[in-house]
């Protein structure tokens, strides 16, 4: 269990605080979609200006930005009304994210949060952002006495917003990330059992880690999802036109002759024709879209017997109705028992939230990548600087 520096182990007042918050929510027709991550960071936010701080500076990035155009539909000012409302105070924002014109709207800005444009527009820069240039990075650090780091979405980036400030001044663990770190850490580490591994998803190799990491300590793992092919063509069989990650064959082929007891996969699946049908029943031309009923009840009875639960990944393509069965089942049985489960974040959080089951789970992480790359035992170099290890 990592040990963190903490917001509680600091005196803020008069501080110039800097925190690093996850703001990259879903934006659909200029409306922010899923505001879980701005409420997420309320917290930390509230605690920094209740203890006095003399300003607090926001930095987030927003989607990717590659070229000029990226900014329209980037732009983090879209956040500001949300973020007001949720504070009960005026957020100033910094159109600005570097520069003299920066510490010059930060000069003039009357109120205590600042919430400053996207930091990925710096990318647009010889990718100063993502490749933690170190004159952004110092840049970015004068502008406060304290680090807070509390955006756990992007805890496994190496960027010049995360890690890159870390180097600079002293670095503390935000509420947020302090609760994703507790909450994963123990349930990885109870000995309590059976403990079981949901996984699906498409390509095997971004679940590598997780399954490496995990495998020796789970009791079993169950595999859905388009990865579930890659898995039964190791096993032989044909799998039709489905989604297959070739370079993966030969990790599956060694995890299935090390840990077969362990592992479960779909018997039966839904095609991309709507048809039901076994695994030993596939034509060439059938894609695998879902499991099926009979997968399904073998799933939920394999999971009736769990003590914790790991759930990381979608088992079809579920943003298409028809193919949504095999997902809400299983989501919807594990929401409705006892057991203890926590959601890695990104689609599978997405897809809890929007079948309205997020308040159901023990943990409903905010880290897609993240998660998987801490699930795998990768921790990021930021918690370098946010471990009492460092000091």
């Amino acid at each position: 269990m990592l040990n963190f520096k903490t917001l509680k182990d600091i005196d803020f007042s008069n501080k110039k605080v800097i925190i690093r918050v996850d703001f990259n929510v879903p934006i659909k027709d200029n409306k922010i979609m899923d505001d879980n991550r701005i409420v997420r960071s309320i917290k930390t936010i509230k605690y920094v200006l209740d203890n006095k701080a003399s300003s607090i500076v926001l930095l987030s990035h927003l989607g990717k930005v590659k070229e000029e155009k990226d900014k329209d539909s980037n732009s983090l000012k879209i956040v500001v009304p949300r973020l007001s409302e949720l504070l009960n105070i005026d957020v100033d924002f910094i159109s600005n994210t570097s520069g003299d014109k920066m510490l010059e709207e930060l000069s003039n800005s009357k109120n205590i949060v600042k919430l400053v444009e996207n930091t990925r527009f710096e990318d647009l820069d010889n990718k100063k952002e993502s490749n933690c240039d170190e004159g952004l990075a110092k840049f970015w650090a004068s502008l406060g006495d304290i680090f807070v780091f509390d955006g756990f979405g992007v805890s496994h980036r190496n960027h010049a917003s995360v890690s890159g400030i870390a180097k600079y001044i002293d670095t503390y663990a935000g509420f947020l990330v302090e609760e994703e770190i507790k909450k994963i850490d123990n349930i990885i580490e109870e000995d309590t059992h059976p403990f079981s591994i949901v996984i699906g998803g498409a390509k095997v190799k971004d679940k590598i880690g997780v399954i490496n990491n995990l495998i020796k300590k789970c009791d079993n793992l169950i595999i859905g999802g388009a990865m579930a092919f890659t898995f039964l063509k190791a096993k032989g069989y044909n799998v039709g036109a489905s989604l297959i990650d070739e370079e993966s064959i030969d990790f599956c082929n060694n995890l299935l002759d090390k840990y077969n007891d362990k592992i479960m996969l779909p018997i039966d699946i839904v095609t991309d024709k709507g048809i039901e049908c076994s695994i030993n029943d596939i034509k060439d031309d059938d894609i695998g879209y879902d499991i099926g009923s009979k997968t399904i009840e073998l799933f939920m009875s394999e999971l009736s017997h769990s003590k914790r639960v790991i759930l990381n990944g979608t088992m079809g393509k579920n943003e298409d109705v028809n193919y949504s069965k095999g997902t809400k089942s299983i989501f919807s049985y594990l929401a409705s028992s006892a057991i203890k489960v926590l959601v890695g974040g990104g689609d599978t959080a997405s897809a809890v939230k929007e079948y309205g089951l997020e308040d159901n789970f023990y943990h409903v992480s905010t880290g897609g990548g993240a998660t998987l790359e801490y699930l795998g035992g990768n921790l990021g170099d930021i918690f370098k600087f946010i471990s009492k290890s460092s000091d």
